[in-house]
This record gives structure tokens, sequence and C-alpha cells, in this order.
């Protein structure tokens, strides 16, 4: 099992951020993903919110890390998140995390970056498009 927790600590959220192979940017707001048996991190989200959209700017696991099924409910969590605030729209960089696990949670390209229009997503009017 695991815990998804916002980090307001600053040099803990910078530890998790190198622990996880992320530039650490303090401005950004962070969630990690931590193991509820041993505590250990697993992965980490640093994104922001604005008046009209939410930016993904890593979605990291620890290096050796393997479990998508566990970062596919921390992208989605992080969303969930910047949706409850307002945003219907999300943009991350190619280079936010894993391809593969950026594509399963609702992005798809768009020129030199990645959105995700997430109406619908979370409140079960409009589950098209967005299920794994």
């Amino acid at each position: 099992m695991f815990k998804i927790s916002p980090v307001q600590d600053p040099a803990l959220a910078e530890n998790y951020a190198k622990l996880c192979g992320a530039k650490f940017e303090p401005t950004l707001f962070m969630y990690a993903m931590t193991d509820t048996e041993t505590g250990s991190l697993m992965g980490i989200t640093q994104f922001e919110i604005t008046k009209d959209s939410g930016y993904i700017h890593d979605l990291k696991e620890i290096p050796d890390g393997n479990d998508f099924e566990a970062m596919f409910i921390l992208g989605r969590q992080t969303m969930n998140f910047i949706d409850l605030c307002g945003p219907k729209k999300c943009y991350a960089s190619v280079n936010s995390g894993d391809k593969k696990l950026l594509s399963a949670i609702g992005f798809k390209q768009d020129g030199d970056k990645l959105i995700c229009d997430m109406t619908g997503m979370f409140d079960g009017s409009h589950c098209s498009g967005h299920s794994r």
C-alpha cells in the first residue's frame, strides 16, 4: 500500500526531488507517494495551477522503481487536485515523466508539449477517452 501526501517542508521537498532525479522548484506544489509499511519514497509530482490550467513539471518515480499502477494513481491524483481547483486543461512537458505513463493518464501530444482535457474526467459525466 502507499500514501499520497502534499509536501510542504522545502528541505524535504528538495530531497525528494533529488531522489527522483527531478530539479527542485520551490514555487511548485509537490505530492509525494510513500510506502505505508516502510515510509520509503516511491515517487513525486511537482506541479503548478494557474487560473486557466494546470502544468505537471515532474511525474517521477525513484530510480529502480517499477510500480506503474501506483504512478498512474499519483498522476491522476495530481490531475484530480488541479481539476478541483477549477482548471479543466492540464499540460506537461514531454520530459516530465515516462511517456507511456503520461499517455495512460490522459495526455496527448500537442506540438512540443502534452495536453489533457480533464472535462468530466473526475465527475463521472464524461468518462469516454479518460480510461486507461
